[in-house]
C-alpha cells in the first residue's frame, strides 16, 4: 500500500535519513523503533509531506505520493504528531472539526459519533485525553493510513495501556498504521512487522518476535544485557 524507496532527507547540509526503504501493507500496523535522533519523526514528516526528500520516492498504491501535506491528507494519510498538539483555545468538538475540513459532512457526523463512543472521556482533557483527542482529530478525515508519532510520550503507564488498546482497535477497524514509538517492547508486540532505525538508516527489520529475540535489539531497546 505504502512504499518508501531509497529515501534521503537533509536539514541543510546535515542528512537525517540515508536511503531508507520501508513497506507498509494494507491493513497492517508497522512500527519503527530507534533511539532519539535516529530519524523516526523525520521519516513520518516526510511521508506526510511536511518535509521534502533530498532523494528517493514514496509510493502509495504503486504511484508516487504527492509531496504537499494537503495533498497527502487528500490521498488518505494523516499524521498524529508527537506531543499531541491539540488547539488548547478550541473546544473538543472544534478540535475534531479541524480534522474534518476535507471530509463530507454526512461522513463527518458519523465519524464524530464513532470517536465520542471510542473516546468517551474526551471532556476532561488530561494528558491521556489530549492524546485521544489528537487521535480522534486524525480519524475525522477517515484516513486510509495513520502515522502515529510517540503516542505514549509523557503518559502514565495506565493511560499508555489505554492508548495502545485504542491504537489496536483503530487498526482492527481497517486503518493502516505506521507507529513510531520509543516503548520498543510494546511497539514490537503490537505491530505485524517492525523496522529498527539508527542514525538515519534501517539496520534491522522483522516480525516482533524475531526482533525481540535479537540480542542487539534486546540490549539496546528492551533492557537486556546483550
Amino acid at each position: 500500500m505504502l512504499e518508501v524507496k531509497s529515501l534521503a532527507v537533509a536539514y541543510g547540509r546535515i542528512e537525517a535519513l540515508h536511503g531508507v526503504d520501508l513497506e507498509v501493507p494494507d491493513g497492517q500496523m508497522i512500527s519503527v523503533i530507534g533511539s532519539n535522533g535516529a530519524g523516526k519523526t523525520t521519516l513520518l514528516n516526510t511521508i506526510s509531506g511536511l518535509l521534502r526528500p533530498k532523494r528517493g520516492t514514496i509510493y502509495l498504491d504503486g504511484r508516487p505520493l504527492p509531496s504537499a501535506a494537503h495533498q497527502t491528507v487528500a490521498a488518505g494519510i494523516v499524521q498524529v504528531p508527537e506531543g499531541r498538539k491539540v488547539f488548547s483555545s478550541l473546544t473538543v468538538d472544534e478540535n475534531l472539526t479541524m480534522g474534518a475540513y476535507r471530509a463530507h459532512r454526512t461522513q463527518s457526523r458519523k465519524t464524530r459519533q464513532m470517536i465520542y463512543e471510542m473516546f468517551p472521556i474526551l471532556k476532561e482533557l488530561s494528558g491521556g485525553e489530549q492524546q485521544m483527542l489528537s487521535m480522534g482529530r486524525g480519524l475525522m478525515s477517515s484516513p486510509r493510513i495513520m502515522l502515529l508519532d510517540e503516542p505514549s510520550l509523557g503518559l502514565a503507564p495506565k493511560i499508555v495501556r489505554q492508548i495502545f488498546d485504542l491504537v489496536q482497535e483503530i487498526n482492527r477497524q481497517g486503518t493502516t498504521i505506521v507507529l513510531v514509538e520509543q516503548n520498543a517492547r510494546t511497539a514490537l508486540a503490537l505491530a505485524h512487522y517492525s523496522y529498527v532505525l539508527e542514525n538515519g538508516k534501517v539496520v534491522l527489520s522483522g516480525t516482533g518476535p524475531d526482533l525481540a529475540a535479537n540480542p542487539l535489539v534486546e540490549a539496546a531497546y528492551l533492557g537486556g544485557k546483550g
